[in-house]
């Protein structure tokens, strides 16, 4: 029992780390909302498109990680978008809070091949903050220790920037996150200062030959830590079905794993949405596929969105991979 709770303060704790300064990327870019992986996606598609998630990680073990977030971006011009972030992060006694604010701008490479390049740029704001209050004596230290005053708390900022480029169905993005070093507390050593990473997203979505109401999109993601070369991917793919009026539903499943070790995914799950008259809904579940899972009864995630304002852009560019999913 002892080496199992070790496990998990040590598992919670490089989790934490990890987590600092990035919006935690689950699966909510599954769950129609691009724009959760990059800045370059504001204002493709509907006009205004708004996405809450809520996460649970690792339900049945106390304290375990649970997220919030807040997506909405729209365009502001032909060819022109502009995005917010928000998220509220809890994992054990840390806490975070983040906004981000993107921009993205969307030209066209080709005309009738339908190539269009897009740029993104977004600034972030981080608190971070350690619930010292919530500090109790236990039976292995039983005084906390009293140079413990204040709520540890810091505040960052950084920037991200990427790259999007769509050939008909086809997408390729590039993100280069959190590129300023951090502030950190020089006298404990043990905190990363750089958080430097990459994401590459990319996908394709096939049209039904024989019906093409129906639609395929496999996709993959992959994230690379400059600081330490640790890296994941997750293999996605989803099956959507549209009727003629925009409304559609579709279901599919991901799989991550660390890229070193390939067959030991680290979760693995289905998931589903609909999308009717401009409502949005959509769960997915991951299956723990570790030491933990006998633990827990895996991570829940719950997305609800809202697409209004609807207008059509007198640029092509503006236009999603699939034209159905973003009308």
């Amino acid at each position: 029992m002892k080496k199992f709770t070790l496990y998990i303060l040590l598992l919670v704790f490089s989790f934490s780390y990890g987590q600092e300064l990035n919006l935690p990327v689950f699966t909510q870019y599954l769950a129609d909302n691009d724009f959760v992986i990059s800045p370059t996606y504001a204002g493709i598609g509907d006009n205004f498109r708004v996405r809450a998630n809520g996460l649970t990680q690792w339900v049945g073990i106390k304290n375990a990680p649970d997220n919030q977030s807040l997506y909405a971006d729209f365009r502001i011009a032909n060819q022109t978008g502009v995005g917010v972030s928000l998220y509220n992060d809890r994992n054990g006694n840390t806490r975070q809070k983040g906004v981000k604010f993107s921009f993205a701008h969307h030209i066209i490479l080709d005309y009738k091949s339908k190539q269009y390049l897009s740029f993104g740029l977004s600034y972030n704001i981080n608190s971070f903050r350690i619930d010292i209050e919530n500090f109790q004596p236990t039976a292995d230290i039983p005084i906390v220790d009293p140079s413990i005053t204040d709520d540890r708390s810091i505040s960052n900022n950084n920037f991200d920037v990427g790259l999007l480029y769509r050939f008909n169905g086809f997408y390729l993005s590039f993100n280069a996150n959190n590129f300023l070093s951090k502030d950190i507390d020089d006298f404990i050593g043990i905190e990363p200062s750089k958080l430097l990473n990459y994401q590459v997203y990319s996908g394709l979505v096939i049209t039904n030959k024989k019906n093409k109401n129906i639609e395929y999109e496999p996709s993959i993601f992959y994230q690379l830590f400059n600081s330490d070369k640790r890296s994941s991917t997750d293999i996605n793919f989803k099956y959507r079905r549209l009727n003629r009026d925009g409304d559609y539903y579709w279901v599919g499943g991901s799989y991550r794993f660390l890229n070193d070790q390939l067959l030991k995914p680290l979760n693995i799950g289905p998931m589903a949405g609909i999308m009717k008259n401009g409502l949005y809904f959509a769960y997915s579940y991951q299956l723990t596929i570790n030491d933990l899972s006998g633990f827990n009864s895996g991570t829940h995630m719950i997305t609800i969105g809202l697409d209004f304002m609807q207008g059509a852009s007198n640029c092509a560019c503006t236009k999603g991979t699939s034209w159905r999913k973003y009308r």
